[in-house]
This record gives structure tokens, sequence and C-alpha cells, in this order.
């Protein structure tokens, strides 16, 4: 076993079966039925990438891989397992982890700004339709024309009233701004704050290379996020994964075909990724996982069948590993002809019959050679993990939690001077300006003054007697003189 080979497990005939390093940032997927052993795959393959040195991201959404922070009990189906494989040199011990939730309860907060989200994945959050993403957009344009940082829920609910209440002037500029699809808007973040996504939404935002770390003995630390509550709003578990990916795209460098990837990027329940999904999402779906690979970062997707992943990304999948589908249904038949038909034919056996009737910790498994070719699929016991098969309790995770080297890093959410107040000053500005102007004008005796003169010395010059001139001062005196 080379240096460039990352171990899965080996075939009854004793047969190892790895995974090329090299090629690993091709991607893969890991699919089976529920009860087959997909997560202790998952977690076999995490943490051979972290004994490798490669750093990775998982979220947890049945909260049994937080296991990976301690060693493994060697007794029982393990030593029954290891001796099946006559591994020798199986040593319990944890790996390095780090814990993360968007709510904050079990692991460090993870957030990201509205800003840093944008548009297009906060419509698929909120489900909106055509039209209303389209006024969505128009508003983040606005708050990048006016200047407006948004950072939080508060930030966007701000932003859409103050478009609503100036829409007509709005509208010259950046189209129809409809008071109709503005409160749908404002209805479905109402929605949105009461599954809690208020919680992700904010800073400090997460630092990428706090996810692209490696421990003093060179292991890559693997990033666990809780997602056991996430998992209750799919819609954000999935869009938040997919940011993720985004920020990771956009913000990594070049790297090509590195020995072994940056980062490998395990994505659960893939399915509610596509779910669903409009078009737009999908072609930004399918081109991260194009061009992602030559950034160094590998995407494997877990779900229960092959059908799940659209064929578009599906073709990009180089690395698969396939446990038992049960066909109970002309649906399930269909999934394991499909699930078949991606594999690269071993003639030793039949690749359809195969997949009904592995056991538990069993799987078809074929990867990429050196020359990035698929190898014939074999028949594979997968080996099992050194650390422990089964969640942490909660003083086991509390400790690890309280000594990780970013404890007090994300803790304290900060709120700076965003759209929200700058907003609310702009609000409380106008109506300032609005009440002088309906102030009425104050009244002025001086000018009633100057008109009754003006009218006394205009009498004068009209009558020139002498007695007329006395007749005239009377009157100015009687005029004036109740000043």
């Amino acid at each position: 076993m080379t240096s460039s080979q990352l171990p899965l497990g080996g075939t009854r005939e004793g047969q190892a079966i790895s995974l090329h390093l090299p090629m690993a940032n091709r991607h893969g997927l890991i699919t089976g039925a529920t009860g087959t052993g997909k997560t202790v795959t998952l977690q076999t393959l995490a943490e051979g990438f972290s004994r490798a040195g490669t750093p990775v991201f998982m979220a947890d959404v049945k909260g049994d891989l937080s296991g990976l922070a301690a060693s493994a009990d060697p007794g029982g189906k393990i030593a029954e397992r290891l001796a099946q494989l006559g591994v020798a040199d199986y040593q319990p011990r944890p790996c390095p982890t780090l814990f993360w939730d968007l709510f904050g309860a079990a692991g460090h907060p993870l957030r990201a700004t509205i800003s840093e989200l944008g548009p297009l994945l906060l419509a698929n959050i909120m489900e909106l339709n055509d039209t209303q993403t389209g006024v969505l957009y128009g508003c983040f344009r606005i708050a990048d024309d006016e200047g407006l940082l948004l950072l939080d829920l508060k930030d966007l609910r701000a932003l859409l009233g103050w478009v609503a209440a100036n829409g007509k002037r709005l509208s010259r500029d950046y189209g129809n701004l409809s008071s109709a699809s503005l409160g749908a808007i404002q209805r479905r973040l109402l929605v949105l704050e009461q599954e809690g996504a208020e919680h992700f939404f904010g800073e400090p935002s997460l630092n990428l290379r706090d996810l692209m770390q490696r421990d003093f003995s060179g292991q890559g630390v693997v990033s666990i996020l809780d997602a056991t509550r996430l998992m209750q709003t799919p819609r954000l578990y999935a869009t938040f994964l997919l940011w993720l990916l985004s920020e990771l795209f956009e913000n990594l460098p070049e790297v090509g075909d590195p020995a072994q990837p940056v980062l490998v990027f395990f994505f659960d329940e893939a399915h509610l990724l596509f779910n669903s999904a409009p078009r737009p999402l999908l072609e930004k779906i399918e081109q991260l996982v194009r061009l992602i690979r030559s950034k160094g970062v590998g995407v494997y997707f877990i779900s229960q069948s092959p059908l799940d992943i659209p064929d578009t990304v599906l073709g990009q999948l180089g690395n698969r590993v396939q446990h038992a589908l049960r066909a109970f249904t002309p649906r399930d038949e269909k999934a394991v002809k499909a699930a078949a038909r991606t594999f690269r034919a071993n003639p030793a056996f039949d690749t359809q019959a195969a997949i009904t009737t592995l056991g538990v910790g069993e799987a078809l498994v074929s990867v990429l050679d050196e020359k990035g070719a698929p190898t014939a699929v074999e028949i594979t016991l997968i080996c099992p993990p050194e650390s422990r098969i089964g969640p942490l309790n909660a003083e086991e995770r509390a400790a690890r939690r309280s000594a990780s080297p970013l404890a007090g890093r994300y803790e304290q959410q900060l709120d700076r001077e965003s759209a929200f107040e700058l907003l609310a000053a702009r609000v409380a500005q106008q109506q300032r300006e609005q009440e002088e102007q309906a102030r009425p004008a104050p009244h002025r005796s001086g000018n009633r003054d100057s008109l009754l003169e003006s009218i006394a010395k205009s009498t004068l010059r009209s009558l020139g007697s002498q007695l007329g001139r006395r007749i005239a001062r009377g009157l100015l005196g009687s005029l004036l003189g109740g000043k």
C-alpha cells in the first residue's frame, strides 16, 4: 500500500480496494438503502482523508458522526471484519475534529451575511416564484447602488419596507417593483424567521480557512456540522451547503490536479439539493461540480439511489460506492438497474443481481485509476474506521468544544451599522422634513403696521387742505393708537 492510496476495504479473495488520492478530487458517490452501511463508509473515507492530511467537511444529519472525535472499541463486529480482511495494523484512535452548528447549540455558530448568500440562493430558501425572484434581484441591486449593507434578516426586512414605500420612484430605474411581490417576499421572510434562520444570517461570517486546517501531527481536521435540527428545514440545509461550495469555488486559487485534495466535502442527503430546485439553481450546481475540481476540492454525495442525482452531475462522480438496494417496488427495480449501469462491469458476477444481495457493510466499489479510468466493479468488504462508530455523549462533546482552538471566535454575534440603521435614519429625516413643511407660517404685526402707514400717507397726499391734513392725522392716530 503506497501513500497515494486511501484504503477502503478488500474483496473476499483478499484483494485490497483503495481510493487513488490524486483522483479523489474527481468527486464521488455513496448510495444504498437505509441501514446498509453508508454512514460507516462515509466515516471510513473521512478518516482516511484526515490521516492523509486532507481536511474534511461533513454534515451530520443523524447525529452519529461525532464519534470521529473518539477512539473505536475494537471488539465485536469490528474484530470480525478485521479478521475477514486480514488487517494487522489496526489502531483505534480519534481524528482531530471541529464541531459546528448553525444554531450555536452543538458547536461553533456558523454564519453568512445576506449579501454573501445572494438573491438566487435566498429565493430558493423562500420558495419564491420567478416574478418574486426578479423583484428580489432588483432589491439587491438597489441596496448596492444605495450603499446599504445587507448583513442579517432585519436589514433585508428594512430594505423591503423602504422599497415598498418608494416603489413608484424606484420603478423608473429598476423596473416594476410591485407591492404584491414585495408583500409576498416579506411574508416568506417571516416564515424563514419562524424556522430559526436568523441564527444563520449575520456576522462574524465564516472564515473558510477555519475549515481547511491540519493539526500539529499533519492530520487534516474534520469539521462536523451538526444538522440534526437543521434537517427540519431541508431547503435551508441544502442551500447552506450549496452556498459553502460556492464560497470555496469563488475564493480558492486554481491548483489543477494536486497530489491529494485540499479539501473533501461530504454532502449527505444529497437528494434535498436537487428536489424542486429551479433550473437556474440546477445549472449553478452543475457548474460548481464541474469546475470546483480545479480548486482541489473533492465533493462526495451521499444518497439512497443514483436516481436522486441529475445525470449531468452523476456523470462527473468518478469514485462510486454502492451499498445494497432492495427491489420491493417497480421504482426500486428501476433504481437497481440504474445503479448497475453506472459501473464498469466485472465478468466475474452479475452487477445488478449483486446489488440486491449485498450484506451490511458490503458494497460495490469502482474507483478511478492512475489514468483517470474507472476500475471494474468489485464486491468489497468495507474496512471499519479506527474512530468510534456512534455519537459522543454530551459531556465528551462539551469537553471537545471548550478545548477547540476556535473557542470564542464565532460565539458573540456582531451588529454593525448596516441597511437597518441607515434606512431608519433616512425615514426619521424624511419625517422631520415633512413636519417642518406642514408647520404654519408665524404671524408678523410689522406687516400690518406698514400697510396702515401706506394707506394713511396716500390719504395725506390726496387731501390738500390743512383741514384735510388734520383729519387725516387724526385718522392715522386712531388707527395706530391700538398698537
